[in-house]
C-alpha cells in the first residue's frame, strides 16, 4: 500500500483555516507550524500571507509563475540587460550613422574587433531579438512579481483583525508590556484622541485596539512596478511600424523628397548659412576655423493625397506645414518633427541632358533629360531607343567586383542603358554612362563600354556644355523623427516617480494592543524609520500619563 501524501496542517488554534503557505494566521496572527515559542521577530514583509509561488505541488504553469515571481531571477534579468546595454556602447550603433555600409565600416574603422562586433550583431543591439526578449522577460517578471504579492497583501490588509494573539504582539520589533490599573475599556478610550491627533485610523474591540496610518505607502513598490511596465511596453512599442522613426535624410535645395515609410514629402525651398566674422570669433579660433552662426532650411511639408503607391504616376501633394528649420527649432506636424542636423555646400547633381553622338563621324542624334533620382525608363533619341536597365546613385564595386550603389545620394551617379536602333545588334548594345567627368575617369567609362560593346561600339553619350547640367546649390541634412510612444514613456516615468515618493516620504505604521487582567501588551510595526516610530509611541503614551523609556520599546531585530 502506498502512503498518503503529507498535507501540512494550517488550521490555527483560534479555529481559522489558513491557505497552505500561510506563515501567520490570517485571523489572530499566531505563527503557524512552529512547535515551540520563539523570541525572534516575526517576518512581516507580506503579513505572512500565502502566495501562489508557495504551492506545495506546482504544475507547469505554476513553475513558470514561480520562475518569474522570483526576485532573484528579476535581478539576474536586469543584470543581463545592463550587460547587453554595455555591449551596445562598445562601438557606435548602425542607427547613429547617416550613411554607411555596415558590412565594411566596422572592419575598416575598428579592425578585427569591429568585424567580430558586427558579425555577432552587436552593431544593432537594441533592436536585436535577444535584447527585446530580455525586456519582455523583465516586464513579465514585474507583472507576475506584483500579482504574486500585491493581491494576497491587499487581502490581508483589508481584513485585519483587531485582536491579535499575544505571541504576535510580543514578537514585533516594537513591544511594550506594562501594568494597567484602570478599566481596560476606559484606558483604551482615553488613548483614542492622542492616536487620532497623530493621524491614525483607530478600531476598538473592548480592551483591544488597532491603530493604523499611511497604509497607501505600502503600494509604493507596486506603483513603481506599474510605471516600469508602462515604460517597457512603450519602449517595445517604439519598434512597431509607424510608432517610431529616427532617420537622417538629405534634402537637396529645390527638390521635393519623399520621407520613407510615410505619406509625407518635404521640399527644401532654400538653404541659408551664415558664418561668424573674424571679429566675432574667439581669438583662439581666428584664422583656424570657420564657424557657422546660423544654418537654416526653409522647408515645406506636403502630404500625399492620391497616387501615393503607384510609381508610374505623379503623386498628388497637398501642403500641410511650412517652417524655417534651425537648430532646436524643428518643423512639427502631427507628431512628425524635422530637425536641422547638418548641411553640405557642395553642389549636388540633379539632372543632365546628355547628347547621343556617333563617335565615328561626330553626328549628333539629339538630347534627352536624365534626372538623377527619378529618371524615366525609356528615351527616344533620333532613330535610337535607350532603355534604362540599372541606376546607381553612388557607384561602387562590392567584394565580388559587382556594381552596387553605396548610398541613396547622387555622389557618383551611373546608368546602364540598352540601346537599340540602326547598325546595332538585334538584341541591342549595353552602355554605361557616368554624368560626372571625374567619375568617367575614375571608373574608366570607356574601358567598361569597350568590354560591353566590343568592336561594334560607335555610340557615345556626353554633355555638350554646362547649360545642360542642373545642380542643387546645397544640401540640408535633416533628422526626421516620429515617436508616438514617447508620451507613454514619460507617463511610465512619472508613475515610477509617484511610487518612489509614496515609498520614501511615508511609512505604514500599525499599533496593536490588548489590555487584559491588568496587563497591557502592545506591539508595533512599520516598514521603515523605526526610531521615529518609537518616539511617536512614547509621545502618544505620555498623553495618557504613561512614562515610557524609548529604548525599552526595542525588542531587537535592528531598529535602524
Amino acid at each position: 500500500m502506498g502512503h498518503a501524501p503529507f498535507i501540512a496542517n494550517t488550521k490555527c488554534e483560534c479555529g481559522h483555516q489558513n491557505p497552505v503557505g500561510t506563515v501567520l494566521c490570517e485571523a489572530c496572527g499566531k505563527p503557524i507550524g512552529e512547535e515551540f515559542d520563539s523570541s525572534e521577530n516575526l517576518e512581516m514583509r507580506y503579513d505572512g500571507v500565502a502566495r501562489r509561488s508557495q504551492r506545495v505541488n506546482p504544475g507547469v504553469i505554476d513553475l513558470i509563475w514561480n520562475f518569474f515571481s522570483s526576485v532573484k531571477i528579476a535581478i539576474y534579468l536586469i543584470v543581463l540587460t545592463l550587460l547587453g546595454s554595455m555591449l551596445g556602447t562598445v562601438f557606435p550603433q548602425e542607427s547613429t550613422f547617416l550613411n554607411i555600409d555596415a558590412s565594411t565600416y566596422y572592419k575598416e574603422q575598428y579592425g578585427a574587433a569591429g568585424q567580430i562586433y558586427y558579425t555577432l550583431g552587436f552593431s544593432h543591439t537594441y533592436e536585436s531579438w535577444w535584447f527585446v526578449s530580455l525586456l519582455v522577460m523583465i516586464g513579465a517578471s514585474l507583472v507576475i512579481c506584483s500579482l504574486d504579492r500585491v493581491l494576497p497583501l491587499y487581502k490581508a490588509l483589508t481584513r485585519q483583525k483587531i485582536r491579535k494573539h499575544r505571541q504576535f504582539l510580543t514578537r514585533q520589533k516594537v513591544v511594550l508590556i506594562a501594568n494597567i490599573e484602570e478599566d481596560p475599556e476606559v484606558w483604551v478610550t482615553r488613548l483614542l484622541q492622542p492616536l487620532k491627533k497623530k493621524g491614525y485610523r483607530v478600531k476598538v474591540d473592548g480592551g483591544a485596539l488597532l491603530a493604523e496610518k499611511h497604509r497607501f505607502s505600502r503600494w509604493g513598490p507596486y506603483v513603481i512596478h506599474i510605471g516600469l511596465i508602462i515604460f517597457l511596453l512603450a519602449v517595445l512599442a517604439r519598434g512597431l511600424p509607424g510608432l517610431n522613426m529616427d532617420q537622417h535624410l538629405a534634402f537637396p535645395q529645390g527638390e521635393i523628397t519623399r520621407i520613407p515609410d510615410t505619406t509625407y514629402y518635404l521640399k527644401n525651398e532654400k538653404f541659408k548659412v551664415e558664418f561668424y566674422t573674424e571679429e566675432e570669433m574667439p581669438e583662439e579660433f581666428r584664422g583656424k576655423k570657420v564657424l557657422p552662426k546660423l544654418y537654416q532650411t526653409s522647408a515645406v511639408l506636403y502630404q500625399c493625397t492620391a497616387d501615393c503607391i503607384d510609381p508610374s504616376k505623379e503623386p498628388q501633394l497637398s501642403e500641410v506645414a511650412a517652417h524655417d528649420i534651425q537648430v532646436n527649432s524643428p518643423l512639427e506636424y502631427k507628431g512628425l518633427k524635422a530637425y536641422q542636423f547638418d548641411y553640405d555646400l557642395t553642389p549636388v547633381l540633379r539632372s543632365v541632358q546628355p547628347e547621343l553622338i556617333n563617335s565615328a563621324n561626330g553626328e549628333s542624334y539629339g538630347k534627352f533629360m536624365l534626372e538623377m533620382k527619378n529618371p524615366e525608363r525609356s528615351f527616344q533619341v533620333g532613330p535610337y531607343t535607350l532603355t534604362l536597365k540599372e541606376k546607381y546613385l553612388d557607384f561602387g564595386l562590392n567584394e565580388e567586383g559587382q556594381p552596387v550603389s553605396k548610398s541613396p545620394y547622387p555622389n557618383a551617379p551611373a546608368f546602364l542603358f540598352l540601346i537599340k536602333g540602326p547598325d546595332l545588334p538585334s538584341a541591342g548594345q549595353q552602355y554605361f554612362y557616368f554624368p560626372k567627368q571625374v567619375d568617367k575617369a575614375q571608373f574608366q567609362q570607356a574601358s567598361i563600354n569597350d568590354k560591353l560593346g566590343g568592336q561594334d561600339r560607335f555610340l557615345e553619350l556626353d554633355v555638350a556644355n554646362m547649360s545642360d547640367v542642373d545642380f542643387a546649390e546645397s544640401t540640408a541634412y535633416l533628422n526626421i523623427r516620429v515617436d508616438r510612444a514617447m508620451p507613454f514613456v514619460w507617463l511610465g516615468a512619472g508613475i515610477v516617480m509617484l511610487g518612489l515618493v509614496l515609498g520614501f516620504y511615508w511609512q505604514h505604521r500599525r499599533i496593536w494592543l490588548i489590555v487584559s487582567n491588568g496587563e497591557l501588551t502592545l506591539g508595533g510595526h512599520t516598514n521603515k524609520n523605526w526610531f521615529g516610530f518609537r518616539r511617536e509611541i512614547v509621545s502618544i503614551l505620555e498623553r495618557v500619563d504613561m512614562a515610557v523609556d524609548e529604548k525599552s520599546l526595542d525588542n531587537g531585530g535592528g531598529l535602524a
